[in-house]
């Protein structure tokens, strides 16, 4: 019999309130003091705050768990370890653009098992358990079940990512140019909202060639719950391979022929990277035609 995490999930919404007061007090607000990290990404008052306070609940409702934040590493050691992510989209936060959340999950013995997205100033909240299915809405008992797409080709997929910098940088923006080429239609939605979007059935595939587990690991269990597939570049199952592909499932092969970093001899949905490649070509370059 599989394990019931319905009272972890319980504590993830409870969690996700209380950041939520905590963050909507702090945004805009015209004293939010804001500092640069070592790797000169922002950090406020509020990641901190909002951590902190995630961290003091967990203390007495799960005080043999392990802890891994954002701000402040790992404290304690247990199969049991919450993931957190205090505000996912500083920047946003920062300029006063308001998509952002908190990211809370749960892995047991490397595996997520619960994950709760909560985007307060989209007055929007997505949650999954493992076997339980992904949901979105108010509360618990106010949702509507998550359901990834069935498009299954490429030209006719939505992609979101969310800048073109880190593909450069992994020396991969040719590949990504590529892919953006053939489908049907690309957004820079960004972040946390990007996988939120595929879970719903409204984006096909998401990407983004580097992340933490703390970004990642709440989206995971959420995509997968949905019906969808997420995967590292690699291919490799999870939140652990420091990128991110996430798709329906029906084109994952597909977008893994033009981004994934290990040769795929086989067939990608029906099509080779060669196939692709050819319809790409054609999309660029088609036969002219009379009336």
């Amino acid at each position: 019999m599989s394990p019931d995490y319905t009272d972890d999930l319980r504590l993830a919404h409870v969690l996700a309130d209380d950041a939520d007061s905590l963050s909507q007090s702090r945004f805009r607000a015209l004293d939010l003091h804001v500092m640069s990290k070592p790797d000169l990404t922002p950090v406020t008052d509020a990641d901190r705050s909002v951590e902190e306070g995630i961290r003091r609940t967990l203390a007495k409702t799960r005080p043999r768990d392990s802890v891994l934040g954002e701000e402040e590493g790992v404290t304690g050691h247990s199969q049991r370890q919450w993931v957190i992510d205090p505000i996912d989209g500083t920047k946003n936060y920062v300029r006063g653009v308001p998509v952002w959340a908190t990211l809370i999950s749960l892995m047991v013995d490397d595996e997520v098992v619960v994950g709760v997205v909560s985007a307060p100033q989209l007055n929007r909240r997505w949650w999954a358990m493992k076997g339980g299915g992904a949901f979105t809405g108010k509360s618990l008992l106010r949702s509507t079940a998550c359901q990834v797409s069935d498009v299954s080709r490429i030209e006719d997929a939505s992609l979101s990512y969310s800048s073109l910098d880190g593909w450069e940088e992994r020396g991969q923006l040719e590949d990504f140019l590529a892919l953006s080429r053939l489908v049907w239609r690309t957004r820079a939605y960004g972040d946390f909202w990007s996988y939120m979007l595929l879970a719903e059935g409204t984006v096909d595939i998401a990407t983004e060639p580097s992340l933490e587990l703390y970004d990642m690991a709440a989206l995971d269990v959420i995509v997968r719950e949905a019906g969808g597939v997420f995967t590292s570049l690699e291919g490799r199952p999870g939140p652990f391979g420091g990128n991110v592909l996430a798709t329906n499932g029906r084109l994952h092969d597909q977008a893994l022929a033009f981004l994934g970093s290990v040769d795929r001899a086989e067939e990608s949905g029906g099509a080779t990277l060669h196939d692709l490649t050819a319809r790409l070509e054609d999309a660029r370059h088609p036969t002219d035609t009379d009336d």
